[in-house]
């Protein structure tokens, strides 16, 4: 029997702030591509992951699936913006919305509904969460793509409660099918990948098979640090917070082992920049004799050893850089691709200077 030609294509995440759409991309990649925390706002890039499926036979119980090749587009939490940073992870929204093979639109299922057509007033959170309900799905209207609801964390909701959910939803939007997961628990994600794939056109490859993202190591070392930063903090600093690598030393070559000695892992030394808005923000960030910038740089050392399989000297600095979220300037700065485009121009110029 001949093989079902391979298919490939984007699929774009989009929802509301802990919808959950961070976990969704790691769980369907299998891999950590993306940050996870509990606080709102956490992803504030576009990023892909890569997901290579092979195919699959056909069963009694299910048709044939071919073989393809998924890139998934995680995106920040949709919201109004009111700094340039929030405009500016906005506009990744748009992005990520363009040219898309399919969308998944993923709603906290746990998140309660409430009638968009009552006044809003300003101190009534339920009257506003149906105003950013609104929101969200407005962003669906010139949509061109199918698109998916994916009701998120059904695990914690009652059964008796997944009707009425389904039925408000599907009022809002000419959804293409809709999907009941619990992204934590990785239920429901193979039926979710199967409505995804049969969604996308024949083609090649967009990326390598082994890929599994295309964000470069500096930047997921970044959002490493920035992770930390967000689980071990309060309030106020997390969101004025972003974090820049400023040095970046690759593994030089490993001196060979005396009698005895075990192996050493090559070294890389990697120094970041903690920026934020006030200096308030910079003495709870370094903590009671440095204890706080200790304790997050020792976890994200650990993690990012995990990650780049060596050992890893990470120094951090706090630096303030008053409102740095309304700066414009500033916020394309954080951009990971300006990053290396800036770093490509400097090492290109050091060549000419040799």
């Amino acid at each position: 029997m001949a093989s079902l030609p391979f298919r490939s294509g984007f699929v774009s995440i989009i929802g509301r702030p802990n919808a959950g759409k961070s976990t969704l991309l790691n769980a369907l990649v299998g891999e950590k591509v993306a940050i996870v925390t509990h606080k709102a706002q956490t992803t504030r890039n576009r990023i892909l992951g890569v997901l290579e499926v092979p195919a699959r036979p056909k069963l009694r119980s299910r048709p044939a699936q071919p073989a393809a090749q998924v890139v998934l587009v995680d995106t920040p939490g949709v919201h109004k913006p009111s700094t340039q940073l929030d405009k500016r992870m906005m506009q990744e929204v748009h992005d990520a919305l363009e040219s898309r093979d399919a969308v998944l639109f993923l709603v906290d299922a746990t998140h309660r509904v409430h009638d968009a057509s009552r006044t809003v007033d300003r101190e009534d959170r339920k009257a506003l969460s149906a105003e950013e309900d609104a929101f969200a799905l407005s962003l669906l209207r010139n949509v061109d793509a199918p698109v998916i609801l994916v009701l998120n964390k059904i695990d914690l909701l009652e059964r008796d409660k997944l009707l009425p959910l389904i039925q408000h939803w599907s009022s809002k939007h000419n959804f293409a099918q809709v999907m009941l997961i619990s992204a934590k628990k990785r239920d429901g994600l193979e039926e979710l990948l199967s409505a995804m794939i049969a969604l996308l056109p024949e083609g090649d490859r967009y990326f390598p098979a082994d890929q599994l993202t295309d964000q470069p190591e500096r930047f997921l070392a970044a959002e490493l640090i920035r992770e930390k930063i967000l689980l071990y903090t309060g309030e106020e600093v997390p969101y004025a917070s972003a974090v820049i690598i400023e040095r970046w030393e690759e593994p030089g070559p490993v001196p060979k082992p005396r009698k005895g000695e075990l192996p050493k892992l090559p070294l890389t030394k990697i120094a970041a920049a903690i920026f934020v808005e006030r200096s308030g923000q910079k003495a709870i960030l370094i903590g009671k004799g440095g204890a706080m910038l200790k304790q997050i740089g020792t976890a994200a050392r650990k993690e990012l050893e995990s990650l780049l399989g060596t050992r890893v000297f990470l120094e951090l600095f706090v630096k303030v850089r008053e409102d740095w979220r309304s700066s414009r300037g500033f916020v394309e700065e954080l951009d990971w691709r300006r990053q290396l485009e800036a770093l490509g121009e400097q090492q290109s110029a050091a060549k000419i200077e040799e």
